[in-house]
């Protein structure tokens, strides 16, 4: 059973940055691609970025691009979202995935960021 924790959420002020991991169980991280995805009040959860499995390629929500980066290290089963430049509708639940063949199978079980205006 693959397990996903998160970390890194909290309260941050308009403008301001926050830096989301994410650790992975097993030994083929390498072999996936993860994503990360939000969830706000009322709304579907909502994808944000990812990054395939060698690290070589990514790809972001259009309301995230310029201001947040996907990252990770496949030594430590670890992803990464830098965020900068936070909206307050950027607040949400934020989630990390491991996808398989076609969906994401794997969650963790998110992280709260909350950007004040």
């Amino acid at each position: 059973q693959v397990q996903l924790v998160e970390s890194g959420g909290g309260l941050v002020q308009a403008g301001g940055s926050l830096r989301l991991s994410c650790v992975a169980s097993g030994r083929t991280f390498s072999s996936y691609t993860m994503g990360w995805f939000r969830q706000a009040p009322g709304k579907e959860r909502e994808f944000v970025a990812s990054i395939r499995g060698n690290g070589g390629s990514t790809s972001y929500a259009d309301s995230v691009k310029g201001r947040f980066t996907i990252s990770r290290d496949n030594a430590k089963n670890t992803v990464y979202l830098q965020m900068n430049s936070l909206k307050p509708e950027d607040t949400a639940v934020y989630y990390c995935g491991r996808r398989g063949l076609s969906l994401y199978e794997y969650w963790g079980q998110g992280t709260q960021v909350t950007v004040s205006s």
